[in-house]
């Protein structure tokens, strides 16, 4: 094998020469991340059958591809932790213990990759040299990985001049799991549909991923990577690692404030982080900037205020239910150089998906090859059909978007689909609050297969399946971080989702948002009124701005910003049953904080209301 001679570091040529020798690759590609080699991958796999290449002129060097339907989501419970001990890798995680998980792997990448090249894929989560960044390098028998990472982190040859001979990275071995005897005949979506294993192990700082080529499970350097190693090394060292988008949000006077959000999904994450303001707002100059929509890493300066970067540099989204109403700005995203996955294909070479448009095409390619029509009785693309695309082509990417020391971080926002219960929005008190209401987040069903339907599961900050060690470690970390900062960002709960007696939501989303993230903004600043509630902060109706939505009436308002006290106690009950799968190392500040939560309700009357003027 030869090793290129810009490849100076030591640890990344033993690794690389050690892997070969386990996986036995026909070749070796050292990808260098420019657009010719991208382009070649590409046109390889249009014709292997892997992509389908679209229509030029609507979708302009964009991409169609099929996975096998095995392979189409995160594989939770293929997930595993390897943290020496089991008590570390906590109850809301997979452990196996490393010694036996390595034996394993080692046997199933035994020649995993014969009959395929090997890519060796150098990328910076994060921008190059940025003091929030991190370096990894994922090995891969998947061009489709390979092309996916070009777009999705920092990829290429100058990566290795940041590593230098002596710099640190994560090693990340990724394989499909389905080798080639000579002269066998490859399929358009190799992958393993019997065995797959997605394994980090923390204190290596090492990620194993066998079997599957799809998303989360092989673009390592996404939630393995970015949120479930990071996390760890965030809390060895003193920093967070989040899966929250970030935005920035400028006030007519030109004052720029950033905000990051963590939201479970299905809760309309992409949306908020590239939310357009209604017209009255727009007007006088109020914008929106995204920096990310899905995960940050926040780091403190040395003046104590916090900096975020988005690790990333694409768009790795769901593909239906968006639409030019619901995220123009991610319509406009994908408009070209996109990667689609598991969409349906238009008869003029195109990509559609449900809720794209309001009446479906009259016939289309679904995403298993199959004719579809609107009467097949079955969705044209998977409910989990994505698509990868640079976030530099985003109308509304933040101007230090690749700023190297991050962006300051004024607010964190939390929420979850909630119908009752919990109101429009509130500020915690403080931020042991803001830790305990982001601990105990929880978000409502909406699949079947996911559980029972309308049943609240409980998503601690949304990082359920991504924190690499105990959950309650993870609560524990956040309050020890807070406890460093001489002015800690603010911490909200928002509710979209909050329904009437009738059933209809009782607001409208979207742009109409604006109105609660501009006081979101100006409490972090110091500015609005808020009065105080059994929970939290709240601001009543005339602290909210009303313009273009003059017929949303004070008793509409204090309908969603209601407390219902027993609703609430009930709420209050069903935290206990996290806490108990927590309880040997739940931080004690969190039953506290319930108690004292739980004694404000019994001192306010039963529906808690702001009061009419």
């Amino acid at each position: 094998m030869d090793i290129p001679s810009y490849v100076t570091n030591t640890k990344l040529r033993a690794w690389v020469q050690e892997m070969v020798g386990l996986c036995k690759p026909e070749r070796v590609h050292w990808c260098d991340g420019s657009q010719e080699e991208y382009d070649r991958l590409c046109e390889q796999m249009v014709v292997s059958g892997t992509f389908i290449r679209l229509n030029s002129a609507l979708r302009p060097n964009s991409f169609l591809a099929r996975s096998d339907p095995s392979d189409v989501a995160r594989v939770e419970d293929r997930t595993f932790i390897c943290s020496l001990s089991k008590t570390d890798a906590g109850p809301t995680n997979n452990w196996v213990h490393p010694k036996e998980m390595k034996e394993t792997l080692r046997g199933l990448f035994d020649g995993c990759m014969r009959g395929r090249t090997m890519y060796v894929i150098p990328f910076s989560m994060g921008p190059l040299g940025s003091p929030i960044a991190h370096i990894g390098v994922e090995l891969t028998d998947s061009p489709y990985v390979a092309v996916s990472m070009r777009i999705m982190t920092r990829m290429g040859r100058a990566v290795h001049d940041v590593l230098g001979e002596r710099g640190d990275f994560v090693p990340c071995m990724h394989s499909v799991g389905a080798p080639l005897a000579p002269g066998q005949q490859d399929v358009a979506w190799p992958c393993n549909k019997e065995r797959k294993y997605i394994v980090h192990f923390p204190e290596e700082r090492a990620i194993w991923s066998y079997g599957s080529g799809y998303g989360g499970n092989a673009l390592l350097g996404k939630k393995c990577f970015a949120l479930r190693i990071a996390s760890v090394l965030a809390r060895d060292e003193g920093w967070l690692a989040e899966h929250m988008l970030i935005m920035g949000v400028e006030n007519p006077q030109g004052e720029k404030t950033y905000v990051c959000a963590a939201f479970p999904s299905a809760c309309g994450k992409t949306n908020f982080a590239m939310l357009i303001p209604p017209p009255a707002f727009q007007e006088e100059g109020w914008r929106v900037t995204t920096v990310g929509d899905d995960i940050a890493w926040i780091k403190p300066g040395p003046n104590g205020q916090l900096y975020a970067i988005n690790p990333e540099s694409g768009f790795f989204g769901v593909a239906p239910g968006t639409s030019e109403k619901s995220n123009p700005n991610a319509m406009a995203s994908i408009h070209a150089n996109t990667i689609f996955t598991n969409v349906a294909l238009t008869d003029d070479g195109d990509v559609w998906w449900e809720g794209m448009t309001k009446t479906p095409p009259a016939h289309l390619i679904d995403w298993m090859g199959q004719d579809w029509t609107p009467a097949s009785g079955r969705p044209a693309a998977h409910p989990n059909a994505r698509f990868t695309a640079p976030i530099s082509q985003c109308p509304v990417i933040d101007p230090a978007a690749d700023d190297p020391q991050g962006v300051p971080v004024s607010a964190f926002i939390f929420g979850g689909r909630r119908s009752d219960t919990v109101p429009l929005v509130y500020q915690a008190f403080n931020w042991n609050y803001g830790v305990y209401a982001a601990a105990t987040m929880g978000s409502e069903m909406t699949a079947a297969a996911a559980g029972k339907i309308g049943e609240v599961r409980r998503d601690p900050f949304a990082m359920l399946p991504f924190v690499g060690y105990h959950m309650a470690d993870y609560f524990n970390h956040w309050l020890n971080f807070g406890r460093h900062l001489p002015n800690p960002p603010r911490s909200f709960c928002v509710n979209w989702f909050r329904r009437g007696a009738e059933g209809h939501f009782l607001w409208p989303g979207f742009g109409e948002n604006m109105r609660i993230l501009k006081w979101i903004v100006e409490r972090a600043r110091g500015r609005a009124v808020s009065i105080e509630s059994p929970i939290g902060w709240m601001p009543r109706y005339e602290d909210l701005d009303w313009r273009g939505m003059e017929d949303f009436t004070r008793e509409q308002f204090n309908e969603l910003m209601s407390v219902d006290r027993d609703a609430w106690q009930r709420e209050l009950l069903s935290h206990e049953e996290l806490f108990v799968k927590l309880y040997d190392r739940l931080p004690k500040e969190l039953l506290f904080i319930r108690e004292l939560i739980l004694s404000s309700l019994w001192r306010s009357p039963e529906r808690w209301g702001l009061s009419p003027e």
